[in-house]
């Protein structure tokens, strides 16, 4: 089968709900993958973060083959070790305290509102505050969560209870708690907003003023956490803990997984029946997040994401073309001066190279496993792109 071919397939048998390049990739190894057509391509997109050791990791493959081939799913009416590993693990690395697994950001964040709902029925409390430009999932709650009125248009009614405040501001979150509020669910970088990093400053202030207001303070970390940011979760950097945390994408290194942590006041917020995921927890899915985690707790590990970061950074300093780079670890937005994001995310697939685009920016969100010489590779052709003169 060619690319032609693969394309006709899906627009005739698959929904038109994504704006695809002109590519079908069949094969890969590390940050290096190939098409159906035999090009090969840098990928500094990690599926949008997901495949955190890359494609194809052995040790994760191992694992995922040897788990497949013992059980591959069980229902939640069983204990699964696969799965009681899994969260203690969790737990330790987070500074958390219990968890529940599902299969995906948004499902995550769907716990997280539920949990953040319970709360709040003591004292009669449900409306939750997120952040202008976040972004925190396509379900019909999660995008009601979500702080931008471009996704809002297409689905209403959404579900009621958020309310939207002004980033980095104390001031526009304390004057929205006024008695109805459960919850403060925030990203540490809005990462589909533009890459941006909120100040430190602000979140050690909000995590005071939810104490202080008896609210709780849920993060977001489906696209920050689990080593993205050079830290297991990026909270883990503003010298504060959250109530809850939320995390996916890179947990399973490739496979769909979703976590909704939350620390000790919370672990008993469910009781039998409030909360359900047929697929969560699945062993396949929690043997190769297992891997995962073997390689982001390590300290050295981490402190290489942070190396490759300041790397990066240093090689687009010299770029005429770039205005200024920002974000954490491998997780970077790049503003242009002049070039079109998408136009050039379109020229640097043709050359052989696959980035991503948030709002105006350009993003960079490889495999934390890149190699220099995978990262040398790419930049060379991004910066051939942005030196074209079309």
């Amino acid at each position: 089968m060619n690319f032609e071919a693969v394309k006709k397939q899906e627009n005739t048998y698959i929904m038109h709900s994504y704006g695809r390049v002109d590519i079908a990739l069949t094969e890969g190894k590390n940050a290096t993958t190939q098409d159906i057509e035999g090009k090969t391509y840098i990928d500094f997109t990690s599926g949008i973060g997901v495949n955190s050791l890359g494609y194809c990791n052995e040790k994760w493959v191992a694992a995922v083959q040897e788990q497949a081939g013992k059980i591959q799913h069980i229902s939640n009416y069983y204990y699964s070790p696969v799965n009681t590993e899994l969260a203690e693990r969790l737990a330790k690395a987070a500074g958390m305290c219990k968890s529940f697994f599902c299969n995906s950001g948004a499902e995550a964040n769907e716990c997280a509102t539920k949990i953040a709902r319970k709360y709040g029925e003591a004292f009669g409390a449900d409306k939750i505050v997120t952040l202008k430009d976040s972004f925190h999932g396509r379900t019909i709650t999660t995008l009601s969560a979500t702080g931008q009125d471009s996704f809002h248009q297409d689905f209403l009614p959404l579900t009621e209870g958020f309310t939207y405040a002004d980033k980095d501001s104390i001031a526009s979150v304390q004057e929205q708690l006024d008695g109805t509020v459960c919850a403060v669910l925030i990203e540490l970088i809005q990462g589909e907003g533009g890459v941006i990093p909120l100040e430190k400053q602000f979140v050690k202030d909000l995590r005071t003023l939810c104490d202080e207001k008896g609210v709780l303070l849920i993060i977001d970390e489906v696209q920050t956490g689990i080593g993205r940011t050079g830290s297991f979760f990026a909270y883990q950097d503003f010298d504060i803990s959250p109530d809850v945390v939320t995390a996916a994408k890179g947990l399973g290194g490739g496979l769909p997984i979703g976590v909704c942590l939350v620390n000790e006041k919370l672990q008993d917020i469910f009781k039998p029946g409030m909360n359900g995921s047929t697929f969560g927890g699945n062993p396949v899915v929690g043997a190769g997040a297992l891997v995962v985690l073997d390689y982001v707790t390590e300290p050295a590990f981490l402190q290489a994401v942070n190396e490759k970061s300041d790397y990066i950074k240093k090689v687009l300093d010299s770029v005429d073309e770039v205005e200024f780079v920002r974000g954490k670890g491998l997780m970077l937005g790049i503003k242009l001066k002049s070039k079109n994001a998408k136009e050039v995310l379109l020229q640097c697939a043709e050359k052989g190279l696959l980035i991503l685009t948030a709002k105006d920016l350009v993003r960079f969100l490889p495999p934390l496993t890149i190699t220099k010489d995978e990262l040398d590779k790419g930049l060379v052709i991004f910066k051939e792109v942005l030196s074209n003169n079309q």
